[in-house]
């Protein structure tokens, strides 16, 4: 029941964000147009791992077909760094509005350059997705094929695989480093520019208002990318299938919920 109400909030929450910010006129800005993406990532990934959860917890057979395993782990692998993408794009249009003036703002972030960056952030999953579900899928796995894990994923998965496994692992952080810790750094730079110009501000509530823009996306940022690198940036001395389920947890089905609210 805990799970189907947060599968459902989650569901109904990021809908609405993008129903909301689709019909009203007033929120048709480059800031919404990121959200709604976002939102529609959320959708897309809860929907890949939380009702294989619900069948999970309801049925006594916990397996799941090779297909399905395959899917599992080409679709999180596609959508989750997406997300991170997305991130990186709006922490880019906060950067642009307030470390720059109005009019080269309105001027920056046309509506060709928001679709440009937004199917950047989808197209360049699709080949990364399909050659780390092709090289973990065709590995020979042992014979009993049981993970201690709610989904596919390619760490646990990697546990269960006989056989020499360094050029996937090279792979997955090279792409971990691409999509998860470069765009983490990014953001990073760009927010101390950020509060560096908003510290310049003569007026209070020109300070206030470029914060309040920005604290909501700090927010969604740090709840993310803080379990992802602790997911995919520990040693193998400190990794246990608990604590990987617990932190998986965080940003997979939890992170979804929040980004709405807050």
């Amino acid at each position: 029941m805990i799970f189907l109400v947060i599968y459902l909030i989650a569901l109904i929450g990021n809908f609405f964000l993008v129903l909301v910010s689709t019909m009203d006129t007033t929120l048709q800005t480059p800031m919404y147009f990121f959200l709604r993406r976002l939102s529609l990532m959320d959708i897309g990934y809860t929907t890949v791992i939380i009702p294989k959860i619900l069948t999970n917890f309801l049925s006594k057979n916990q397996s799941i077909s090779f297909r399905g395993c395959a899917s599992q782990v080409y679709f999180s692998s596609f959508f989750g760094p997406s997300e991170c993408l997305i991130l990186i794009t709006m922490a880019y249009d906060r950067h642009t509005a307030i470390c720059d003036l109005l009019l080269r703002y309105s001027l920056i972030m046309n509506r060709r350059l928001c679709l440009q960056l937004a199917l950047a952030s989808w197209l360049s999953r699709i080949p990364v997705a399909t050659v780390q579900t092709t090289m973990m899928f065709t590995l020979p796995f042992c014979g009993h094929n049981l993970i201690d894990h709610f989904f596919c994923d390619s760490r646990p998965l990697s546990e269960v695989v006989y056989t020499e496994t360094f050029a996937f692992e090279v792979y997955g952080v090279t792409a971990t480093v691409t999509f998860l810790m470069f765009p983490f750094g990014v953001i990073i730079v760009s927010y101390v520019h950020i509060i560096v110009t908003i510290l310049k501000m003569s007026s209070a509530k020109g300070r206030r208002k470029a914060l309040s823009t920005c604290s909501s996306h700090l927010i969604v940022v740090s709840l993310f990318f803080g379990a992802a690198s602790l997911t995919y940036f520990r040693v193998k001395s400190s990794y246990t299938p608990e604590s990987n389920k617990l932190l998986s947890l965080s940003y997979t089905v939890f992170t979804p919920v929040l980004n709405p609210l807050i």
